[in-house]
């Protein structure tokens, strides 16, 4: 790997010994930073970056996959200072996956005034975080798309003073968010009361995917109530994948944000003041507590620092109640997006992969908020799957739209920020007058389609027709300003340049250039016939770096250029001989001179052309809300056609309205994997009737995707997007709230089970009557009686005080006696079917049909999982063995003895308890250490085959005494 990458051989990219000494002095008195406290550094060495210390380790590891290409800088050999160089396009794409898939923060340091290749101090040049690339943007993601929008927030919590009696968490937080996505230049500010678990800050996290996110500064001790409410949201914004940075408290205060928003928002953001100053009349600067945490966010992201930002950004207010509420729980149940852990997994298992089907960056961006922010208004729905139907029922549009059109598009906010900053250059210019010469062909295009409703004609015709005509006649001048101006002839081979025409005084340079060509090339003729040489295959005419136009012969032919007063000889390299005369000299000079004055006319020219393009920004940022908007609705039309049984568009209810029926219903994102044939089944949810409902069955039965898939129909309907099923009715739910496995938690220090309760308490908090709740497995992180008693407390509770609709699987069978006091709680269970083994022995063979039927499953088949799992045989053999006799104890328990008394089976059954427990406690534990029974150690089972007889012998007195015990144990 070293060899590969040439660390070893490629001097270049070698850290000049001599500068060792001073830059190893240097890195030590730098604040230690690294990767695994959320920041990467690098350093910029001209040609090439390094890193130090653990970044190198990290470098070496996640990138080159091989500790090889460390080297040691200093003395000490593998003591020295670990250090990895990267050429120019492993550096950025680097810093690339470090800023996105890994949420890393970025440093580059450049040389400091005067340090050359040598450098030995260093300054920090760039900053970037996750939802900051503003300082790398131009650096990094030039040709590369940003697939999803970098939002930063600010957080401020204040509290209501206590009052009397009252505890420190009783206190009602209010909460100010300011948040801003630099790349479409919009601010916006949120003030919402929350409780002790910030169920609502979850809410905006996901809604708006935020990257990162501003925190004041706890205090050393974190013994202040203050503090601990930083702790809990910390732990919220981890559980969420927010990168964290905290800042100083003094920097959440509003003291100049109402100057400083004036300078920021564009005109139109403010509203008109006669009679009161600009800053007082914005809305959005009056909420309570948002202006302090906004005050911080200008100043973290430097804003104002920036004059192309003046004037530029728009500004609005969240209301949380406007979209379907999702928690980080939801997410990971619900496939949404893609995991941390899972780059460059198949991108059909995520719901985002499978629906992305856009052909343009800003179509999916779109998309990924679609998905974090279904929609709760039954209107707006209505209309989103309208015109996905309108695509679905014409193909041609369809494929013609995506293929001969949203493919061409170039994603205009990028563009239009560099218009903004002063940087465009004149390709930039060209992207944006080749995606006008669609415009007319977008507009025919939709015009021309074949729907059958007049209604959807009129949806198209407000949502894009009209839109798209006005951006047609606006960006009319622009093409005429770009077909004027460039010579669109030369764009065939990449060049981008200024017509002569255009200018006088590049029209005189352009003459006085073809002019010094023809005098080139009349010279090159005269020295052919003059030597005698061919001047296509010997004497040739070229423009060396070197020298500039001068001739070149192979060094065979350099002997027939004898005359040295007429030709001056200027060099020889492997090439051949390079020559020259008086008048080609003349010529050369004359050439280069006049180049230079005609690009650098030229440049003043592309300066006003990219100023006259950048005054249609406003428009180009429009029409590229609008083309997103149709690239999202088009790739829904796509999925729908193109999944393996066409979606159908559901029926959607009023919220708390309708009940939830879905007839063959499938998950999306598993019915497309590979060799899957998918078992549909229905599902059907009445309010007040089956609302509540209860799924037992087998491991692996698929009680898990049953639930889930419901939930992602629901989110799919309210994204607007078709669904698969064969028929379905949704009511609008206003919150999706999950319980399902643990993830990772145990990393950041929770246990599974404070997870699963912390998910829990969320949903119980935020549910109301109108939300869809999906729980899977709960309890299981504690003991089974403490497990089962909080699942049924839990599912008391929803059922009858929240009135949610829920979804709930478990193994505690228990459960399913519930829908004897609730009327509307309905138990299911996935179909198992179990034969008998054919050699007569109580083995069984279970086949998992996958089927959801109505009724009770009392099985779990742990066992028969074992067996597909390959546990060890006598392991298997004793489970079975023991799971037969508890079947046999439990059988007799339960129909009890009609000869005997309840009392005697009662107290029989408590010895046999108490042998049982104490058998368990001492054969698994022997001189304060945990024995685990092996496959490898044939004499544990003796071993604890030996203290059940001496636990027998302890308890026989109380055998002896109970007749009960005494026909229990001569049963087995």
């Amino acid at each position: 790997m070293s060899l590969m990458y040439g660390k070893e051989k490629d001097a270049d990219h070698d850290i000049d010994n001599s500068s060792h000494p001073g830059f190893i002095s240097f890195f030590a008195k730098l604040p230690p930073k690294s990767p695994e406290n959320g920041t990467l550094r690098l350093f910029f060495r001209g040609e090439y970056y390094s890193a130090h210390g653990p970044d190198a380790l990290y470098v070496a590891t996640h990138l080159f996959r091989t500790n090889t290409v460390l080297k040691y800088l200093g003395p000490g050999g593998k003591n020295g200072l670990p250090s990895v160089t990267l050429n120019e396009g492993q550096a950025k794409s680097f810093l690339r996956e470090a800023l996105t898939a890994r949420q890393l923060k970025v440093e580059i340091w450049a040389p400091e005034a005067g340090q050359g290749k040598k450098a030995t101090r260093f300054k920090l040049d760039k900053e970037a975080s996750p939802g900051n690339l503003q300082a790398v943007e131009d650096l990094l993601f030039v040709n590369t798309d940003i697939l999803s929008a970098p939002i930063v927030m600010a957080v401020k919590i204040t509290s209501s003073p206590v009052g009397p009696g009252e505890s420190s968490k009783a206190r009602t937080k209010t909460i100010g968010i300011a948040y801003a996505d630099t790349s479409t230049r919009e601010i916006g500010v949120a003030d919402f009361v929350d409780n002790d678990l910030f169920s609502n800050v979850e809410t905006l996290v996901i809604q708006l995917s935020v990257k990162e996110a501003l925190i004041p500064t706890g205090t050393a001790n974190n013994k202040s109530d203050r503090d601990f409410e930083l702790k809990k949201l910390k732990e919220v914004l981890d559980r969420c994948g927010v990168v964290i940075t905290e800042r100083k408290p003094s920097e959440f205060t509003a003291k100049n944000i109402k100057e400083d928003a004036v300078r920021l928002l564009s005109p139109s953001s403010i509203p008109s003041t006669s009679n009161v100053d600009a800053g007082a009349a914005i809305p959005e600067l009056s909420l309570p507590v948002a202006p302090s945490a906004l005050s911080a966010l200008v100043s973290y992201l430097s804003l104002l620092s920036d004059p192309s930002n003046h004037g530029t950004f728009s500004i609005r207010m969240h209301d949380l109640s406007q979209f379907m509420r999702l928690d980080a729980s939801a997410l990971r149940a619900l496939n949404l997006t893609e995991a941390s852990g899972n780059i460059g997994s198949n991108k059909n298992t995520t719901l985002f992969g499978l629906l992305n089907k856009c052909k343009t960056a800003q179509g999916s961006r779109l998309l990924g908020s679609w998905l974090k922010q279904p929609l709760v208004n039954l209107h707006e729905i209505r209309k989103r799957q309208n015109l996905v139907e309108a695509f679905i029922d014409d193909a041609n549009a369809r494929r013609t739209l995506q293929d001969d059109y949203l493919k061409m598009m170039p994603d205009m906010h990028r563009i239009c920020k560099r218009f903004q900053k002063s940087v465009a250059s004149l390709e930039d210019v060209v992207r944006i007058y080749q995606a006008v010469l669609k415009l007319e062909g977008f507009i025919t295009v939709i015009e021309s389609m074949d729907t059958s409703h007049d209604e959807y004609k009129t949806l198209l015709e407000e949502t894009y027709l009209t839109k798209l005509r006005e951006f047609n006649n606006s960006l009319s001048k622009y093409a005429e300003m770009v077909e004027q101006t460039l010579d669109l002839n030369e764009l065939e081979n990449h060049n981008f340049v200024i017509k002569p025409d255009y200018d006088s005084r590049l029209q005189t340079l352009a003459d006085k250039l073809t002019d010094v060509r023809d005098g080139l090339d009349e010279e090159h003729k005269k020295a052919g016939r003059d030597l005698d040489l061919d001047l296509d295959k010997k004497l040739h005419l070229e423009n060396s770096p070197t020298y500039g136009y001068v001739f070149r012969v192979s060094k065979g032919d350099a002997k027939l250029v004898t005359n040295t007063k007429k030709y001056i000889e200027l060099g020889v390299t492997k090439s051949g001989n390079f020559f020259t005369t008086k008048a080609l000299k003349e010529l050369a000079n004359e050439y280069q001179e006049t180049t230079e004055q005609y690009q650098k006319t030229q440049s003043g020219l592309v300066k006003e052309v990219v100023n006259i393009a950048s005054t249609y920004a406003p428009v180009l940022e429009s029409w590229n809300n609008v083309l997103a908007h149709l690239d999202v609705v088009v790739s829904f039309a796509h999925v729908a056609v193109n999944a393996p049984e066409a979606y159908v568009k559901p029926s959607m209810q009023e919220k708390g309205a309708g009940s939830m029926v879905l007839r063959d219903a499938r998950h999306p994102c598993l019915e497309v994997q590979d060799d899957m044939s998918f078992i549909p089944n229905d599902i059907e949810m009445i309010k007040n009737e089956s609302e509540f409902q209860i799924i037992t069955g087998p491991n692996m039965g698929g009680k898990s995707t049953y639930i889930r898939q419901a939930g992602v129909i629901a989110l799919m309907a309210q994204t607007g997007c078709f669904v698969p099923c064969s028929e379905a009715s949704i009511p609008v739910f206003d919150s999706i709230l999950c319980r399902v496995g643990a993830g990772d938690s145990q990393l950041k220090g929770i246990s599974t089970f404070m997870a699963e309760m912390l998910e829990t308490a969320t949903i119980l908090r935020s549910a109301s009557k109108d939300s869809l709740i999906i729980i899977d497995e709960l309890g299981r992180g504690t003991s089974t009686y403490d497990g089962f008693g909080l699942a049924w407390a839990i599912s008391e509770h929803i059922a009858s005080e929240i009135h949610a609709f829920c979804l709930f699987a478990t193994h505690f069978h228990e459960l399913t006696a519930l829908d004897q006091e609730i009327p509307h709680v309905k138990n299911l269970h996935v179909v198992a079917h179990v034969s008998n083994s054919d050699d007569g022995t109580r083995d069984r063979d279970i086949t998992l049909l996958y089927k959801v039927e109505p009724g009770i499953c009392d099985q779990s088949f742990g066992i028969h999982v074992a067996e597909l799992a390959n546990f060890p045989e006598n392991v298997v053999k004793l489970a079975k063995q023991k799971a037969d006799e508890l079947e046999d104890f439990n059988t007799d328990e339960k129909h009890g003895d009609p000869e005997l008394s309840a009392e005697v089976v009662e107290e029989g059954t408590k010895i046999i308890e108490d042998l049982l427990r104490t058998w368990v406690a001492n054969a698994s534990e022997k001189d304060g250490e945990d024995i685990v029974m092996s496959d490898d150690d044939p004499d544990s089972v003796a071993v604890q085959l030996a203290e059940l007889k001496k636990c027998f012998e302890q308890f026989r007195p109380q055998i002896e005494r109970n007749e009960w015990v005494q026909r229990a144990l001569a049963s087995l």
